[in-house]
């Protein structure tokens, strides 16, 4: 078995060719769109459907959701109204998938590193503070200042699905930016709801809630069965946070923020292979239960139950929430009663106004002030689109709306002012798109590189002042890659020390599931100092980099291989190719080797002769003319493949900087990049 996946020949760079919609059928169209944008449209369509229900048959809708249901048998039972069923129950499973995000993201995501996280933070507390300020000034005297807490939170929900429907052509790096913005700012509302709306706390349920929570944290260690034992705790932990007081969709957050998270072990992924080699050979019920446990297991649960949970919260209890919740009447009198309400414009200035500048304000003076970093593509113009759709704040601001205002004349006030505030946060947010975009057109972005070479962080190979640079972003499983080396390599061989090249990662993994791996695991190498050898190894066997090759690799290299093992799941490593790969999304790479020539998008054939004509084009006034030998070049046959430079080249000199005293070879004998199948 030589591989543990399906490999796909990826696109030729040559012969790259735009998809084209029209032939696509409803089905593939509607799954193009994605769970965050399905999502989105579903809870718009369920607010419409709430808002002309509650006006088309007045009394009806709250009459539904006063329906009252119990639970139980004799005196053990529970009483709920079908609006309570979907605030404190559904809810809680909606609450749980954020707790299950905030401890990713704060365990392995991009919350692990301060120096990564500093701005998205930094942002989501000031877009916590300033709108409640705003809103106490303009409600105080109503009588409702107490309800604050409405203009906290932003909808992650509604971001996500509004960024996807009308963000910018590349949202990458602004998707990221507010998703760990959104992770703060979940905290944050989420404090406030336990703290500020809690009421009538009984202790005693809360020592039973702690009790049970202590089961869900040890439950970790049980070598089978935690399902059940997880279901039967959770349970438990929320009818004792419903009998205390505390709202009890906080149970779900409790929970999952003890849910264990890591990243894949390669020791688990071997062990489920062997597994499932052993199913191979010998087929029955045993080893096909073995198996489907170990790859199971392989994955930590939190990322399990967020894949489970989150198609279930997105079509299903978002949309029922807000079918329950926005039963807003609208007639002349309730419109124009929200017209003179202070709470009304309380509620929008702090969700459109507060969150736009607190977001955009803290963010534009910590970049005035160098702290932080947004990365390449990330503009303040985007930041600012993305400032303005984090005034939707549409769930957990109609969530806490029930909790903090108890007269229904002001409660319908507050939805219209949540309503409006979400409308207009989303036509703020498409203008400013809309004029980003305008200003910054596609072609040219996409042709010029986006992050400039930093010798600091760059993998370069040459001297750092050489006049000419090619930048590869590019693949360790791609053949293409393969072959564009041995171009590079005569490059090389023609220019000595003129020559700088980079490499930077855009694993394909919709071809090549491994590429990703092998991208972290140079990354871990480069950490010692051996970047380009593991680099060489990679392209020297790319049928196999499986977890168990990538060690072998790695040990055949001499590195530490304890902390090469704790490096593969290191923010630093994982970061660094992440950047790379929302550096490439930016340019519009789709398809690898894409090769920049000092600093401008090559196109066309990437043989010695194209590279070192097109190097020749950009030549400045400074740089020195390049030797009379392009001509006598052979023009490179589209097998040829190399070493980029070879082992035995000319060593860079005192100035070079390189991850290893070694270049970074590859074999040169490849064929191409060709469907594998294992």
């Amino acid at each position: 078995m030589a591989n543990s996946t399906t490999t796909r020949q990826s696109p030729n760079p040559e012969q790259v060719d735009a998809h084209s919609v029209a032939s696509r059928s409803i089905a593939e169209r509607v799954r193009a769109l994605g769970q965050n944008r399905i999502g989105a449209l579903l809870l718009l369509l369920a607010t419409f459907a709430a808002i002309i229900w509650a006006n088309a048959s007045p009394g009806s809708h709250d009459a539904f959701w006063d329906t009252h249901l119990t639970i139980g048998v004799g005196d053990l039972h529970l009483d709920f109204t079908l609006h309570a069923l979907v605030n404190d129950a559904f809810m809680a499973i909606f609450f749980f998938t954020v707790g299950l995000e905030v401890r990713r993201e704060f365990a392995i995501g991009e919350l692990t590193s301060w120096s990564r996280a500093v701005v998205p933070v930094a942002a989501a507390v000031a877009g916590l503070a300033i709108p409640a300020l705003l809103f106490v000034l303009i409600a105080a005297g109503s009588g409702h200042e107490y309800a604050w807490g409405v203009v906290i939170s932003t909808d992650t929900a509604f971001l996500v699905g509004a960024l996807a429907l009308i963000g910018p052509r590349i949202p990458g790096r602004l998707r990221v930016f507010l998703l760990a913005l959104a992770v703060v700012d979940d905290i944050g509302a989420l404090s406030i709801i336990a703290i500020m709306y809690t009421e009538n706390l009984d202790p005693l349920p809360l020592i039973v809630a702690a009790a049970g929570l202590a089961g869900v944290y040890f439950t970790r260690y049980l070598r089978g069965g935690r399902g059940p034992v997880y279901g039967t705790l959770a349970i438990i932990v929320w009818l004792a946070f419903l009998a205390s007081g505390v709202h009890p969709t906080l149970a779900g957050v409790a929970i999952a923020l003890l849910v264990p998270v890591y990243r894949p072990d390669r020791r688990d992924v071997e062990h489920a292979l062997d597994l499932a080699r052993v199913f191979r050979q010998s087929p029955n019920t045993a080893y096909a239960r073995a198996a489907a446990n170990s790859l199971r297991e392989s994955i930590s649960i939190n990322e399990r139950l967020q894949s489970a949970y989150a198609p279930y919260v997105a079509y299903v209890i978002l949309p029922l929430f807000a079918l329950a919740n926005v039963g807003v009447e609208i007639s002349r009198e309730n419109l124009a009663a929200a017209l003179g309400s202070p709470l009304t414009w309380g509620i929008v200035a702090g969700l459109v106004a507060g969150k736009f500048v607190g977001v955009f304000g803290s963010t534009a003076i910590l970049r005035v002030l160098r702290l932080g970093e947004l990365g390449p593509g990330l503009t303040l113009d985007r930041v600012a689109g993305g400032a303005a759709l984090c005034g939707i704040g549409f769930t957990i601001s109609l969530f806490i709306v029930d909790l903090a205002i108890d007269d229904p004349a002001a409660q319908n006030e507050a939805r219209v002012g949540v309503l409006a505030a979400s409308v207009i946060a989303l036509l703020i947010a498409t203008v400013i798109f809309r004029i980003s975009d305008a200003l910054r057109p596609g072609p040219d972005s996409e042709a010029a590189l986006a992050r400039p070479v930093d010798p600091r962080r760059d993998h370069v190979f040459g001297p750092v002042d050489a006049p000419y640079t090619i930048v590869e972003y590019g693949d360790f499983q791609c053949g293409f890659c393969l072959k564009a080396s041995g171009s590079i390599l005569e490059v090389h061989e023609v220019l000595g020390d003129e020559l700088r090249y980079v490499w930077r990662h855009a694993p394909l993994t919709q071809y090549h599931p491994n590429a990703l791996a092998g991208a972290e695991a140079a990354e871990a190498a480069a950490l010692q100092g051996k970047f380009f050898e593991f680099e060489r190894g990679l392209f020297a066997d790319q049928e196999n980099q499986r977890p168990s090759d990538i060690i072998r690799l790695a040990r055949d290299l001499g590195l530490d291989m304890e902390r090469f093992e704790r490096d593969l799941t290191a923010p630093e490593v994982t970061g660094r190719v992440r950047d790379d790969m929302l550096d490439a999304e930016a340019m519009g790479i789709t398809a690898v080797p894409t090769l920049f020539v000092n600093g401008r998008r090559h196109v066309g054939p990437y043989d010695a002769q194209s590279l070192i004509r097109a190097l020749e084009k950009s030549r400045g006034d400074a740089a020195p003319a390049l030797p009379e030998v392009v001509d006598a070049l052979a023009p490179a046959a589209p097998g040829s493949a190399g070493t980029v430079p070879a082992a035995g080249a000319a060593e860079p000199g005192a100035e070079a900087v390189s991850d290893s005293t070694d270049a970074p070879a590859r074999e040169a004998d490849r064929s191409p990049d060709r469907p594998e199948t294992t």
